[in-house]
């Protein structure tokens, strides 16, 4: 039996290594933290991803366990729309809506599907042979058929590989995220564009809402009190936003600053090493692919891990390159502060939207239109065949 190292437990690992047992690998999945902590922020998992996921037999308990996104939109910082679309024009043309949930749940089920030591955490990598297939640990060496980086965007794995490569740069915005109680207002699904700033806020379950936010500033920038800073920010914008700002916990709002692979890798795998997730490619969330692209390395890794990697930076590099460049042209649309160019941006949207209300899917068609090398057959795919 072939023997693959995995390192990294976030949601890439964890995907690679139930993606490689279901093709018969021994695996072994390390994270140097000493428990899995939750993180509190949500996840939109597209149908891109939920196809990947069917793969690995778990795309219906993803579905279980998560809400359907309603209609979408973008607005203006005054509430006006911009333009729409509905799930069910997403879903004819893709076979799949996009559902949003818990990014802990995902991390639960994926790791609920691997068997018991699988997973081994407290583990600290502390080098990587690739020629070799040696993964050192603070625990000793072990050697594999297989390593996989999976080690997240200031991967140590991809300096290893690539030391000259320059990595990811800072995309000029940084990110808020949070988990605030509903309290029975009504949670339009929507991401709402200003002058450089953006907020978005999706509905998770009946008393949860997920809300994130972007805006211009100098990377590491620190502020006291998160809350204060998002409510001087977006504190005069549509409601629902005024009203979940003053109901987040300030100690419970997530902040970092977006970074993205602006020169690509040469490429994903050198040797016995491949790299999957934010290893591979960090991007922009503008798309909200980061981590539905990390679920297609994993079952496309698993697809060609008998064989030469080639195959899989053959197949996965022009791919995240150009689902990177797509997110960050968002990005650079959503960082306008010129008055007039907002105002040419948000007219060319709305001229977009009446003349072809299905515009905003159309340019998602490389993205979303995404199926995986070998589909599992589920109640959805058969449904869908007959």
């Amino acid at each position: 039996m072939p023997k693959a190292v995995v390192i990294g437990g976030g949601i890439g690992g964890l995907a690679c290594g139930v993606a490689l047992r279901r093709k018969g690998w021994e695996v072994s999945v390390l994270e140097r933290a000493a428990a899995v902590e939750p993180v509190g922020s949500g996840l939109a998992v597209a149908a891109n991803a939920l196809k990947a996921l069917d793969t690995l037999g778990l795309g219906d308990r993803v579905r279980e366990l998560s809400t359907v996104e309603g209609p979408l939109g973008v607005r203006r910082a005054d509430g006006r729309w911009l333009t729409r679309t509905t799930t069910d024009h997403a879903d004819a043309r893709y076979g799949d809506s996009v559902v949003v949930m818990l990014r802990a749940t995902l991390m639960d089920v994926l790791a609920d599907a691997l068997e018991p030591g699988v997973l081994r955490l407290g583990v600290t990598v502390t080098g990587v042979d690739a020629e070799r297939g040696i993964v050192r640990t603070d625990a000793g060496e072990i050697e594999a058929d297989l390593v996989v980086g999976a080690d997240g965007i200031r991967s140590a794995t991809r300096r290893a590989l690539f030391p000259g490569h320059p990595g990811p740069v800072y995309s000029g915005v940084t990110a808020w995220r949070a988990l605030v109680p509903r309290n029975g207002l009504e949670i339009p699904r929507s991401e709402s564009w200003g002058r450089g700033l953006v907020f978005g806020v999706h509905q998770l379950t009946d008393d949860l809402v997920y809300l994130y936010a972007t805006d211009l500033s100098p990377a590491g920038a620190a502020h006291g009190d998160e809350r204060e800073e998002l409510l001087r920010r977006f504190g005069g914008w549509h409601e629902p936003i005024p009203a979940l700002l003053r109901a987040a916990d300030p100690a419970r709002i997530i902040r970092n600053d977006v970074h993205y692979l602006k020169t690509p890798l040469p490429a994903l795998h050198r040797g016995k090493v491949a790299l999957v997730g934010d290893a591979a490619h960090p991007m922009t969330p503008n798309l909200g692919q980061g981590a539905c692209q990390a679920l297609e390395d994993a079952v496309v890794l698993a697809h060609v891990a008998d064989g030469d990697l080639a195959a899989y930076t053959a197949t996965r590099l022009a791919r995240t390159s150009g689902v990177v460049r797509q997110s960050m042209t968002i990005c650079r649309v959503t960082k306008l502060r010129n008055p007039l160019a907002v105002r040419l941006r948000d007219l060319a949207v709305t001229a977009a939207g009446r003349l072809s209300p299905e515009l905003m899917l159309r340019s998602m068609d490389d993205v979303l239109a995404w199926r995986p090398p070998v589909e599992a057959v589920t109640d959805r795919t058969r449904a869908a065949d007959r």
